[in-house]
């Protein structure tokens, strides 16, 4: 099993996400909404676990500075997966929107861009591990696609700021894993040679856009400039993307779009119905005026 764009076992897994999505959707749809919800926790329960047991396999089995660095939630998929099970049963809409919005869209980006195993250097040593990122991308993606298809949750588009907001507080969570983890020893610290260097494992783009990385790149082309340099200090004017900071602006202008476009999948009448009665308002505002 080998993976790269657009070959056979590209289009295997991706075919593979979309029936397994399917065909738990048909199987469950006239059941219980009790059996729904135990079907789709056990999914993020399994996940949680074997995002810990992945410790077995290569190449994390046989590399112990990786194991020790990605055993840890250190990624957007990765802060899903720990989450996910705790936010499941929440009663908060906002919180059940960002599972929805941040799940597909992560999870749907990891599926059709599997940029983790095309980089392995060994992809036949690690096919486990390769089965592994394919099972966690496709339950972060369907286990909040199905709960809204099930109805167990409705979407609003009135709360489609719940993606960027949620993601961005995501990213923090992340940021103090990483700092704990050099904190306490898991990785190397920080070094102040390297100051204006990427010290950590980067593949949210939480510390910056990256060297020659093409997605990177477009991300800072809505970057202020504020976020892009040191501000004092012995390196003051020199490029150094601010942590985290660099990102809102992208992440508000780019998720925002992508969360309200899948919103008017399930919530579009509403829209509509929602701007045809503020336009009747504004119309009946500026007859009276005329009068």
């Amino acid at each position: 099993m080998y993976i790269s764009m657009f070959n056979f076992w590209y289009f295997f897994w991706l075919i593979l996400a979309a029936g397994a999505t399917a065909g738990l959707y048909f199987l469950l749809r006239n059941r219980s909404v009790k059996l729904q919800k135990t079907v789709l926790f056990a999914l993020l329960v399994v996940g949680f676990l074997l995002h810990f047991l992945k410790v077995y396999i290569p190449p994390y089995s046989i590399d112990e500075a990786r194991m020790l660095r990605d055993s840890w939630f250190v990624n957007i998929c990765a802060a899903n997966i720990a989450l996910f099970p705790f936010m499941f049963f929440s009663k908060n809409e906002k919180i059940k929107d960002y599972m929805f919005y941040i799940g597909v869209l992560s999870g749907l980006i990891a599926l059709f861009y599997p940029q983790e195993p095309m980089a392995k250097v060994d992809q036949l040593a690690e096919q486990l591990d390769i089965v592994r990122f394919y099972f966690h991308h496709w339950m972060v993606m369907a286990v909040p696609l199905l709960s809204v298809l099930f109805k167990h949750h409705k979407l609003s588009y009135k709360r489609v700021f719940s993606a960027p907001v949620g993601l961005l507080l995501l990213m923090l969570f992340i940021m103090l894993n990483q700092l704990f983890q050099a904190e306490l020893g898991f990785v190397p610290l920080h070094s102040e040679n390297n100051f204006l260097g990427i010290g950590y494992k980067n593949t949210s783009y939480i510390w910056g856009p990256g060297v020659n990385d093409a997605i990177g790149s477009f991300f800072a082309i809505f970057t202020p400039e504020i976020f892009k340099t040191v501000p004092v200090g012995q390196y003051a004017g020199q490029e150094k993307y601010w942590p985290w900071f660099w990102i809102i602006v992208p992440v508000f202008l780019l998720v925002t779009p992508l969360s309200f476009l899948l919103c008017m999948i399930f919530d579009g009448k509403n829209f509509v119905s929602d701007v045809k009665a503020k336009k009747c308002i504004i119309v009946k505002k500026l007859t009276a005026k005329a009068k």
